[in-house]
């Protein structure tokens, strides 16, 4: 009998190579790091780069000038980060509802924002120094900087009332109310009637949204 028990151990071969588990944390720690890194990539562009007001600026319009290639790196580099963490999460959410939906929200987050960084919006608002002080005349790659935003934006909406109901399924009424809330914070951030403010509260808006995919990476890193 302890023969028979011996020999059922598996055991290695000497000089195998045991194989590798998938770094899920890591790819989760991707969505943690991209949206506190996109915006710190941001501000510091903003109070540097020659002519941009950051009050009435839209920050896309950093994808502009001789500098522009930093906004550009920083819209992709976030998009990638987010889709890493989208296979991190695909990886670590157990069967159950919102399973499928939450990761490919979020990697359509990333996608979005990818897109919104290989093609730049057109020139306007007087930024970069020597564009139209008007509204800018939509180009090609406009559109599809712009549909590279709302698909961002439906992602983000649709992935918080994904989350929201797997939370709520599992019991988890502190998460669950949490997604809830961010869609409203963004929605009442968005809303004040004050164009002045508007290109602030836009990075207000970016800001709870980030924060959000942040948290919800770094919870199920901890999971």
């Amino acid at each position: 009998m302890a023969q028979q028990t011996s020999s059922a151990v598996p055991t290695t071969a000497p000089g195998a190579v045991p194989a590798k588990v998938p770094a899920t944390g890591r790819l989760l720690a991707c969505g943690v790091v991209a949206g506190p890194l996109f915006l710190v990539v941001w501000f510091a562009q903003a109070v540097t780069r020659d002519g941009f007001d950051l009050t009435r600026h839209p920050l896309s319009l950093l994808s502009l000038g001789d500098l522009g290639w930093i906004q550009i790196t920083n819209f992709v580099l976030a998009g990638a980060l987010f889709v890493a963490s989208a296979v991190g999460l695909r990886r670590r959410l157990h069967p159950g509802r919102g399973h499928r939906w939450g990761p490919i929200l979020v990697g359509l987050n990333g996608i979005g924002l990818i897109m919104a960084g290989i093609f730049p919006t057109d020139p306007g608002a007087g930024f970069p120094p020597g564009a139209p002080a008007g509204a800018p005349e939509m180009s090609l790659h406009g559109m599809l900087h712009e549909l590279g935003f709302v698909i961002t934006q439906v992602a983000w909406f649709a992935a918080c009332v994904v989350f929201a109901r797997r939370f709520s399924g599992l019991g988890d009424k502190k998460w669950a109310r949490t997604c809830a809330a961010a869609p409203v914070a963004v929605l009442l951030v968005l809303a004040v009637p004050h164009m002045d403010s508007l290109s602030v509260r836009l990075v207000l808006a970016t800001a709870i949204q980030f924060g959000l995919l942040a948290a919800l990476a770094r919870h199920h890193n901890r999971a």
